[in-house]
């Protein structure tokens, strides 16, 4: 058995923006393992300036990873605690050389393409104009379920964009879904959790910045509409932690990307507690490559989670791989008549 790596970097179609500023680019790697003729792939995505293991030395970790493949996957796992997206390719990378082909690690009704997964549409910051334009361009696509990244723009114009929402479209025809990456000032924060509740929120993602969990916890107690907890689960390793952090701020929901949270086992981790203590769950890609977001797709239908999942960042790249991986009428597809073709 032996294994390398290579990066990739990822060309936005249009600048993405969120609170913490603007992305035309996404770097990521691919382990690629190769034993008796057959070959696994797993994607290695890290988020600048949030992903836990954004660190010096990541690519040397990759390259040890390569060094001691023959460790085989839970000995690697267990020795990359501190490498959540490291975990996570490791993990895809042995699913993808254990399965039939390498690219259904996960084989199901999902991947015969009988069944699909429920996704929401995911609408960037930018201006008025801009956003307007892509919440039109979901609704004309068939999604019932919408995700507004908000506070990199003024408030009141937020506002004006969900009142535009309900004023067409009533909470039984479009679920919004709101994501403050961490945006809002504390003292602030309860003033503007009462003012979206007035546009029947389903919920909003990481209100504050995370490292707050005595605020948090609060307005986890008090809020107008739910909250769920993002930011806050990275750099959370060990079990122990997991469950006193649930346990202090109790939320309403919490959101898993396998890449942030340590691959699949960690996601596992977090719904086991979650569940224990009535704490909705869902899970939600990275921007990963399609390699990435199939593997995170796959696994994800097998959790019979019948919610909206947020898996439908695969068309914002213009050099992704082409892949089965379709969006149909707000929900994702894998259709097995087409080919992939990934050339690294």
């Amino acid at each position: 058995m032996k294994a390398f790596y290579k990066k990739y970097i990822l060309d936005f179609k249009r600048p993405s923006g969120t609170s913490r500023g603007v992305m035309t680019q996404k770097e990521t790697w691919f382990l690629i393992i190769e034993d008796n003729g057959k070959t696994g792939i797993g994607e290695c995505g890290i988020l600048r300036g949030l992903s836990a293991d954004d660190r010096s030395d990541y690519e040397e970790k990759l390259q040890w990873v390569c060094d001691h493949i023959h460790l085989g996957e839970q000995s690697l796992w267990d020795h990359l605690k501190e490498f959540p997206s490291i975990q996570f390719g490791v993990e895809t990378a042995f699913a993808s050389l254990r399965a039939k082909t390498p690219f259904v690690p996960f084989p199901s009704e999902f991947t015969s393409g009988a069944e699909n997964i429920p996704i929401n549409g995911l609408i960037w910051m930018g201006d008025k104009a801009c956003m307007k334009a892509q919440i039109e361009e979901k609704l004309q696509q068939g999604f019932n379920c919408i995700k507004l990244k908000i506070g990199a723009i003024d408030f009141d114009y937020e506002l004006d964009l969900l009142h535009f929402l309900r004023q067409n479209y009533t909470p039984d025809v479009i679920e919004i879904r709101v994501d403050a990456n961490g945006a809002f000032i504390v003292t602030e924060a309860l003033s503007k959790l009462n003012k979206l509740s007035e546009f029947k929120i389903h919920s909003i993602e990481q209100p504050i910045k995370k490292g707050q969990a005595d605020t948090m916890a609060d307005l986890c107690n008090i809020t107008p509409l739910p909250i769920a907890l993002d930011e806050e689960l990275i750099g959370v390793f060990d079990y122990e932690d997991k469950e006193v952090l649930l346990q202090k701020i109790k939320p309403q929901y919490i959101i898993l990307k396998p890449s942030l949270v340590g691959g699949f086992r960690g996601c596992m981790e977090w719904i086991g507690l979650a569940e224990k203590m009535n704490i909705g769950w869902w899970i939600t890609s990275a921007l990963e490559s399609n390699i990435g977001l199939n593997a995170i797709a796959q696994w994800t239908y097998l959790q019979g989670n019948p919610m909206p999942q947020g898996l439908g960042t695969g068309t914002l790249y213009t050099n992704n791989f082409e892949s089965p991986l379709e969006v149909t009428n707000g929900q994702l597809h894998y259709n097995p008549d087409i080919a992939w073709q990934v050339a690294l």
